[in-house]
């Protein structure tokens, strides 16, 4: 008998499990509990389960996250995490620390099948969708390596799901990983501290308005369709104008009361003081503030990141028309953990890249 990993199951799942095996709700809760509040693992230490339910679940049940076989430490501050996810494949998972949060970026998807030009992780093909362990278990340990303490103060204040992959496209898994970070028993996220960035899968992005609505950011990249369908493919099945309509009927349930539109900047690409003035006109009917990112370099891209005086011009003239717009730092870019660069290790399934297993050692920098 395959024993089964609890670290799939949101609530609803878990409460199912137990059902199936006789026991009540409230088994599900005090499990849940123990697994992601109180970061353990082991069913022998969850002392106020009765103990043949515990010698049942050490038979039937484990609880398992994926495993870190890497952990760098940035000249900032900024922690990147590689973990193993079989097959070939590693997903990174970035902690950026600031003054007033933390925040977790976290992986979905092993490699990337939308292919947007200026993204290392999508160059690295696409191998498979992260089950919802494998999303969860990235909290999940970066609690445990950051010596979160459930009693203690938060450490992972804020989670973006921006990392390796999209989310939408791999919407069922991610979204039960939501419904965790989002459960009291479990993380006890804010809907308004948990955001997922798509760039722009229209009917995922109404399902997740009604199943799980949390913060919205959409990769933009581009004010119109002819540039938005070079450096963002995907916008040729879901052009801009579907695009931002979706983004409105979005807002109605969402918790906060705008959208976020990333842009990264591009020198000579997408960063002119026309193309900002297009980017007004593009979103003039969407509530929004608009995220500046300096293009992060990896090996082999066409692009070069737009000078700061440039980047600046453009930031202005959004200001000046009464948008919020703020300018990414860059963090972790000596780590290869800045936004963009995260690559992990990817047994390609698409004809993108040559087909390649890397062996995964350990290394562990403090």
């Amino acid at each position: 008998m395959v024993a089964t990993n609890l670290f799939d199951f949101d609530a609803a799942g878990l409460t199912a499990f137990f059902a199936e095996h006789g026991e009540k709700p409230f088994r599900a809760r005090q499990v849940l509990r123990w697994i992601h509040r109180f970061g353990q693992c082991d069913f022998n230490a969850m002392t106020d389960i009765a103990k043949s339910l515990r010698e049942k679940l050490l038979i039937e049940a484990v609880v398992v996250p994926p495993a870190i076989v890497s952990d760098k430490l940035s000249d900032d501050g900024t922690r990147k995490f590689l973990f193993d996810v079989g097959g070939g494949n590693a997903v990174e998972t970035v902690y950026i620390p600031e003054d007033d949060r933390g925040t977790l970026c976290v992986s979905t998807q092993a490699g990337c099948a939308l292919d947007c030009s200026f993204c290392s992780t999508g160059k690295q093909g696409f191998s498979r969708n992260l089950t919802v362990g494998e999303i969860i278990g990235q909290l999940w340990q970066a609690n445990r390596a950051l010596g979160a303490d459930a009693k203690g103060e938060r450490i992972i204040s804020n989670v973006v799901l921006m990392g390796m992959g999209e989310p939408l496209a791999n919407f069922d898994n991610t979204v039960t990983a939501l419904r965790l970070m989002l459960d009291d028993n479990a993380y006890g996220l804010s809907r308004r501290r948990v955001t997922v960035s798509t760039s722009g899968l229209v009917p995922a992005m109404d399902r997740l308005g009604e199943e799980c609505a949390v913060a919205l950011a959409v990769s933009l990249h581009a004010p119109n369709d002819r540039l938005r369908d070079e450096l963002v493919p995907i916008n040729q099945k879901y052009p801009l104008r579907e695009l931002m309509d979706a983004c409105r009927r979005y807002l109605k349930k969402a918790p906060r009361d705008f959208v976020t539109f990333e842009y990264v900047m591009l020198d000579g690409v997408n960063d002119s003081d026309a193309h900002a003035r297009e980017l007004l006109e593009l979103t003039r009917t969407v509530p929004c503030k608009f995220n500046l990112i300096p293009f992060n370099p990896f090996p082999g891209s066409p692009y070069r990141r737009s000078p700061a005086t440039r980047i600046r011009r453009f930031a202005e003239i959004l200001m000046n028309a009464g948008v919020v717009t703020t300018t990414r730092k860059t963090r972790g870019d000596d780590i290869d953990a800045a936004c963009g660069q995260l690559a992990g290790q990817v047994l390609d399934k698409t004809r993108r890249t040559a087909r390649r297993v890397i062996d995964l050692h350990e290394v562990r920098t403090q």
